[in-house]
Formats: structure tokens, C-alpha cells, sequence
């Protein structure tokens, strides 16, 4: 079964947290602040992290950057009501999703299996999906969905699974435009809610990323009111 980080200096919710991912039989490994986790997380790294934003000696934000640097292990980070901006800024940086405190902690599970599917290939419906798993090729870039790996005129670059996704569809059907529910379709599990603005910070990211490695990058528009569209260069 997956391995399941959790990180938050509250106990109380490691162990009772701890206890419910048990129960559906996955192994979890436990940190209660984010120095602890950057170090445990880099030695033996989990399938997917969930952890707070507000930790001593490290919070959530420079952790998910310092794992960003080196990995596109999922995350799906912890925050208070209050928290939007931290949100947002979140999934900018590379977050997959987030759960607002208080939470439940079957609805915890449901969004940890959510994001597992959506990690690995699904062998159910594969016949369906055609070539979704085939390496596809657009011009300068190159996604291949079995190594989950992102190259850019032969430079790769790094994508958490819910850009890759994103992404993959855009570039699926170069030309055509694509609307934020059906890249939400594309990217999130059906029983996860998001809303517009969460496609929009991953189209963010998405352009950020690909910029820092060619500058010139202009292959995802924008068609505002409408969605998103890949222009094959």
C-alpha cells in the first residue's frame, strides 16, 4: 500500500489522522515540524505528503519549495479558514490541493485516494483512454505519461501531477480550446470540488515554470471568458 507523510506540530491530529489512513491500509510516517520533514521526506520518500502551514522551525510554504526543488511528490497542504491567500500562494507553488481546518478526517482520505488515482495510471477504462499513456509530442515539448517526465526543447522541467495533467489535456488537441471544468475533468477526481481560480494558479505555475527554462515560452493562451488553448509552435 502507499506511504502517507503527515506533518503538523498538533499531536493530536498526527495520531488521529494516523489512525483513520491506517484503518484503509496505508503506512504512515508522522512529523511534527517541517526541518524534521524536509529531512525524513528527502531519506525515504513517501507517495504523498499532507502537512500543515503553520509549523515551527519550518512552515508549510518553504517546505513545499524546498521539495519542489528536487521533487513532484503530490502535497496536499493543511490551512486554516482564514487562510486564502496562503491558498492560493499554495497551489502556485506547486501544491496539489489543500483541506481547510477544521476538517474531517474521512474527508482527508477521500482527497488523499483522490489524488493516488490520479498519480498512477489507471488500468480500469485504459482501452477507452486510446493514448493518453503514449509519449506525445507537440512541437518543442514532450510529455510522457508512464515516467511522468516534462521536456521543453530537450529541457526538462519539473511538473507536480496536477499540472501534468492539465497540461497533457491542452496539448492533446493543439488548437482547441479548453474550459476550466474540462481541465478540472482533466485533473482532478470527480468527487473533489475546486473552483476557477485553482485552474487558473496552476496555469500560472505552468507558465512560470516553463518561462524560467525558455523565456520566449507562449504555447498556452489565454482566451478569457472562454479557457485555455495549447498553440503548437
Amino acid at each position: 500500500m502507499p506511504t502517507i507523510a503527515l506533518v503538523d506540530d498538533d499531536r493530536n491530529i498526527l495520531t488521529s489522522v494516523s489512525i483513520a489512513l491506517e484503518a484503509e491500509g496505508y503506512h504512515v510516517q508522522t512529523y511534527t515540524d517541517g526541518a524534521a520533514a524536509l529531512a525524513g521526506l528527502s531519506a525515504n520518500p513517501p507517495d504523498i505528503a499532507v502537512f500543515d502551514i503553520k509549523m515551527p522551525r519550518m512552515d508549510g510554504m518553504e517546505l513545499l519549495r524546498r521539495l519542489r526543488q528536487k521533487s513532484d511528490m503530490p502535497v496536499i497542504f493543511l490551512t486554516s479558514k482564514d487562510d486564502e491567500i496562503d491558498e492560493l500562494f499554495g497551489l502556485k507553488m506547486g501544491a496539489d490541493d489543500y483541506i481547510r481546518k477544521p476538517f474531517s478526517q474521512r474527508l482527508l482520505v477521500e482527497r488523499v485516494k483522490a489524488v493516488l488515482r490520479r498519480v498512477a495510471p489507471k488500468a480500469e477504462g485504459a482501452a477507452a483512454e486510446g493514448s493518453s499513456n503514449q509519449v506525445l509530442e507537440r512541437g518543442k515539448l514532450v510529455l510522457d505519461p508512464e515516467r511522468h517526465t516534462c521536456t521543453w526543447d530537450g529541457k526538462p522541467v519539473v511538473l507536480t501531477v496536477t499540472e501534468f495533467l492539465i497540461l497533457q489535456a491542452l496539448a492533446q488537441r493543439p488548437g482547441y480550446v479548453k474550459s476550466r471544468d474540462s481541465l478540472m475533468d482533466a485533473a482532478y477526481d470527480d468527487q473533489v470540488y475546486v473552483d476557477d481560480r485553482t485552474i487558473d494558479s496552476h496555469i500560472k505555475r505552468l507558465r512560470k515554470k516553463f518561462k524560467e527554462v525558455d523565456d520566449g515560452f507562449d504555447a498556452i493562451e489565454t482566451l478569457y471568458g472562454v479557457g485555455y488553448r495549447y498553440r503548437e509552435s
